[in-house]
């Protein structure tokens, strides 16, 4: 089965806890503090790997987590960090938001990386907190939780050619004949369901893949047959090769074929219908297909296609086939399209770190710097009271409060907390 769309659940390694220590030693029995640092969290790197050609992996295994940092230690020796956790994916994979459906990364290159969750900072160990005034600070800092998101892989290039054509026109024979693809094949229609690939080796250094593509009928862009799902697949290739039954051999006109399924990529989306595109006229060891062969390699030959015929029954102009395809692949930009894709870019927008605003009479300071304070600081602790309000001093959040009216004994609500101003 072929796996082109994956939902994953990504968990990044919590940054170790600093450590609360003191010196101990034979001839310094007051020796100062020497908790260190706690380790960060490994974060999860989502990798291109040109060896991969599928989202199978991602099938069977859903849930991922980063190794979590170790905590801080004596002698100020810091906690060991968490080791990043890297999963490959095939070129042509977009990294989407699973919420919004936005795409957050699109990755077009062999080794290219893209952190999808951050490793939680690891704690500070009180030794950091120490000062001529403070000289034996009992409180360390917690390590800050490693980023959690819900993300879609969605591959978006699966193979170089797509085979396209009306049900059972041989394109499955076809790629079973040029490739190492052992694809399902039957005189029925709609015997593929999901695109099967296949390596097509021409010599040493040589190859590309061909995708046989599920069979389309006329409204799937509506919906109908295997619909949309059908044409998201021919999305993701470079170049496509229409197969034609010549022979007439379903009672249908060929040229109608043709242009049903133009048609249908039209309607579908503008942009599929430029997409390079070769003619195979197939079935041609069958007597019917001489009349036909006339008629359609006249029409289309003055519209400017290139036609190949081949006969996947007796392999006639099989090997030409195989040639003429890498032929136009080797000359084509590796790059695609992703078309309708909506891309976000929050990656790249500054955020502000604090905001103060006044709700029924009542300051609210909020933000992620402030978030992230809160969460570090221990409450119940006199010394990291205290430090937690010079903090807040230094930033110039105390200033901002008196500009705005904060008065001794007013009520203010910093993050999820509520405090009453004393200075």
């Amino acid at each position: 089965m072929f796996i082109d769309v994956a939902k994953i659940e990504l968990k990044a390694g919590r940054g170790g806890d600093g450590a609360i220590a003191f010196r101990r030693e034979k001839y310094e029995p007051m020796g100062g503090p020497s908790g260190g640092d706690g380790g960060d969290g490994g974060s999860i790197i989502i990798r291109g790997d040109s060896g991969l050609r599928t989202l199978m992996d991602f099938r069977y295994k859903r849930h991922y987590k980063a190794e979590k940092g170790e905590n801080g230690l004596n002698k100020k020796q810091y906690g060991k960090s968490g080791s990043d956790l890297i999963l490959n994916v095939p070129i042509g994979t977009l990294i989407k938001d699973f919420n919004t459906n936005r795409v957050m990364f699109d990755i077009r290159e062999h080794n290219q990386e893209f952190i999808v969750v951050k490793g939680g900072r690891g704690g500070r160990g009180n030794a950091k907190f120490a000062t001529s005034v403070r000289q034996a600070p009992r409180f360390a800092e917690p390590g800050k939780p490693g980023e959690e998101r819900i993300i879609t892989l969605e591959l978006k290039l699966i193979a170089d050619v797509g085979f396209i054509g009306m049900p059972n026109v041989g394109k499955s024979s076809l790629l079973s004949i040029l490739s190492n693809a052992k694809p399902k094949i039957a005189n029925y229609h709609f015997t593929t369901l999901s695109p099967n690939l296949g390596v097509v080796h021409i010599e040493q250094g040589k190859s590309f893949v061909v995708a046989d593509i599920p069979g389309l009928i006329e409204g799937a862009s509506e919906g109908a047959g295997l619909g949309h799902d059908f044409l998201r697949h021919i999305e993701r290739t470079r170049m496509l090769a229409h197969v034609i039954d010549v022979s007439g051999s379903e009672g249908r006109d060929p040229l109608e074929d043709f242009e049903t399924i133009n048609n249908e990529l039209e309607v579908y989306n503008p942009e599929l219908a430029k997409k390079k595109q070769i003619v195979i006229l197939n079935k041609t060891d069958i007597p019917d297909s001489e009349l036909w062969m006339e008629i359609v390699t006249d029409n289309l030959t003055e519209r400017g296609y290139e036609i190949i015929k081949t006969s996947a029954a007796t392999l006639e102009g099989t090997k030409e086939l195989a040639y003429k395809l890498w032929e136009q692949v080797s000359k084509m930009d590796t790059d695609y399209e992703t078309f309708d894709e909506e891309y976000d870019d929050f990656y790249e927008e500054e955020v502000e770190e604090y905001t103060i605003s006044v709700i029924d009479d009542v300051i609210h300071v909020d933000g992620p710097f402030i978030d992230d304070l809160i969460y570090r600081t221990n409450f119940e602790d006199y010394e990291a009271l205290n430090y937690f309000y010079n903090l807040l001093k230094r930033k110039g959040i105390i200033e901002e409060l008196h500009e705005i009216g904060l008065k001794e004994g007013d009520e203010v609500i910093i993050g999820d907390m509520e405090f009453e101003f004393r200075e």
